[in-house]
C-alpha cells in the first residue's frame, strides 16, 4: 500500500500555510520539495562530516569521499545502469547536456551536420545546440508533435538523414506531460549509426527508468526535481561515448599529471568532473533517490497515474479552460489557459491567493509555445505527495479565476 498520509508527513513544508491557506504545491515540474531525510542528510554533512573529497587522507575527507562516491552507485541503481563508472556527476541536466555538447559534439560536428530535436524540448536541450549552430554551422532539424501532443517515433526517424550526427529528445515533456516512446527511436537511430541523447529531467521523477534497456547514449537527470538539493544531478554516458569525449572543464580531480609542457587526464568518469564538486548536494541527491526507491518507483507511478486521471476528469469539466496536450501517455503535468484575455501571470496570482502554487510563463520551451500558438501558460505539475483534495483546491481556485478574469 502507498501510504500517502505518511509520505506527506515526510515533507515538513507541506504543513505550512500560504496567504492564510494550506499550501497546495503544484510546481513540482520546476522543482520538488524535500523530505526530512534529505534535509537531515544535508545538515549532518555540513555540520558534522564536511570536508573536501578525493584529496585528503584524514578521517573527514575519507568519510566525505566514501559518502559522495557511494551516490554514484545509487544513481546507477536508480537508472538501471549496470556500470556506475558510466555515471558522471553534474549540477543538473543543463550541465549534463552542455557536457555532451562541448565534450562530444563540438569536436565532431562540422558545418552542415544535423541534430534532430522535437519542438517539445526544454531550453536546456536546445540552447547548447544553438551554440553549435551559431559557431560551427550545425543545422537543427525540428520534429513537430501532433494535435494531442504526441511525438511519432516514425517522424523522428524520418528526419534522420546522411548528415544527422545526433538525436536529442526529451523523455517526457515538461509542458504537455507527454511521455515519448523512446525505445524505437533509440533503436532506429542506432540502426542508422546515429547516437541519441535523452533529457530525463521529468521522466525519471515520475516513472521507472532503465537506461540499459532504453539504450540511449546519453541520459541526463537533475537532482532538485527528484526531491534532492539544487545543484545536484548526473548523466549516464555509455563507455564507448566517453572514450570519444574530450574534457569539458579543466582543473583538479580530472587530471592524472600536470607539468609545464604536458597534461594527462584521469579516467572517466573523473575525467569529466573538474574541481571541488557539489559534495553535499550530491550526498543529498543520493538520499533522495534512496527515498524514492524505498517508496517504489512503480508505486509512485501508480499513485501519479491515478492522480493524473482524476485531474483530467476534473479539468475536462471546465469548458472555459484550455488544457494543452491530450496524449494517452500524459503524465502528471497540466498546462492551461483560460478562454478570454486573462494572462497566465494573472491566473497564477489569483491561484496563489488561494494557497495554490503553480508555474506561469513559457516554461523554458519557446519552440513549443510557438507551435501551440500561445505566449504563456499556467502549469500545475504534481508529485508523489499530492492528493485528490489538492486537485479539488486547484479546481476551486480556477473557478474563482474564471469568475474574476474570464
Amino acid at each position: 500500500m502507498y501510504d500517502l498520509a505518511a509520505v506527506r508527513e515526510d515533507f515538513p513544508i507541506l504543513s505550512r500555510e500560504v496567504n492564510g491557506k494550506p499550501l497546495v504545491y503544484l510546481d513540482n515540474g520546476a522543482s520538488a520539495q524535500k523530505p526530512q531525510v534529505v534535509i537531515d542528510a544535508v545538515t549532518q554533512a555540513y555540520s558534522m562530516e564536511y570536508s573536501n573529497v578525493h584529496r585528503g587522507l584524514h578521517y573527514l575527507s575519507n568519510l566525505a569521499t566514501e559518502k559522495y562516491e557511494a551516490v554514484r552507485g545509487t544513481v546507477a541503481k536508480f537508472l538501471g545502469a549496470k556500470d556506475e563508472d558510466e555515471i558522471v556527476f553534474t549540477s543538473g541536466t543543463t550541465e549534463g547536456i552542455n557536457l555532451v555538447a562541448y565534450g562530444w559534439a563540438m569536436p565532431r560536428l562540422k558545418a552542415g551536420d544535423e541534430i534532430v530535436l522535437s519542438v517539445m524540448e526544454h531550453h536546456a536541450n536546445i540552447v547548447p545546440w544553438h551554440f553549435l549552430r551559431e559557431r560551427q554551422g550545425v543545422v537543427l532539424k525540428w520534429v513537430d508533435v501532433d494535435a494531442n501532443g504526441d511525438l511519432d517515433p516514425a517522424k523522428v526517424l524520418d528526419a534522420i538523414g546522411p548528415k544527422t550526427k545526433l538525436v536529442a529528445l526529451t523523455h517526457m515533456s515538461n509542458v504537455l506531460g507527454t511521455v515519448v516512446d523512446v525505445k524505437p527511436i533509440v533503436d532506429g537511430a542506432h540502426d542508422r549509426g546515429v547516437p541519441v541523447l535523452l533529457d530525463g529531467s521529468q521522466a525519471s521523477v515520475h516513472m521507472p527508468v532503465n537506461v540499459d534497456e532504453i539504450g540511449a547514449d546519453f541520459y541526463a537527470i537533475t537532482g532538485h526535481k527528484l526531491y534532492g538539493p539544487s545543484g545536484s544531478g548526473a548523466i549516464h554516458i555509455k563507455k564507448e561515448r566517453m572514450a570519444e569525449m574530450r574534457p569539458f572543464m579543466g582543473g583538479g580531480d580530472m587530471i592524472r599529471e600536470v607539468h609545464k609542457d604536458v597534461v594527462t587526464y584521469n579516467d572517466p568518469p573523473m575525467k569529466f568532473e573538474a574541481g571541488t564538486p557539489g559534495i553535499v548536494q550530491q550526498i543529498g541527491m543520493g538520499v533522495a533517490l534512496e527515498y524514492m526507491m524505498g517508496l517504489g518507483m512503480e508505486n509512485i507511478a501508480a499513485h501519479e497515474k491515478a492522480l493524473t486521471q482524476y485531474t483530467r476528469d476534473k479539468l475536462d469539466g471546465l469548458n472555459w479552460l484550455n488544457v494543452q496536450g491530450k496524449s494517452a501517455t500524459k503524465g502528471a503535468i497540466f498546462s492551461f489557459t483560460l478562454n478570454g484575455p486573462a494572462h497566465a501571470h494573472d491566473i497564477s496570482t489569483v491561484l496563489d491567493k488561494k494557497g495554490v502554487a503553480v508555474r506561469a510563463g513559457h516554461h523554458c520551451a519557446g519552440p513549443l509555445m510557438d507551435h501551440l500558438g500561445v505566449s504563456a501558460t499556467c502549469r500545475a505539475s504534481f508529485g508523489l505527495y499530492n492528493t485528490t483534495q489538492e486537485v479539488d483546491a486547484l479546481v476551486d481556485a480556477l473557478e474563482l479565476c474564471h469568475e474574476l478574469l474570464g
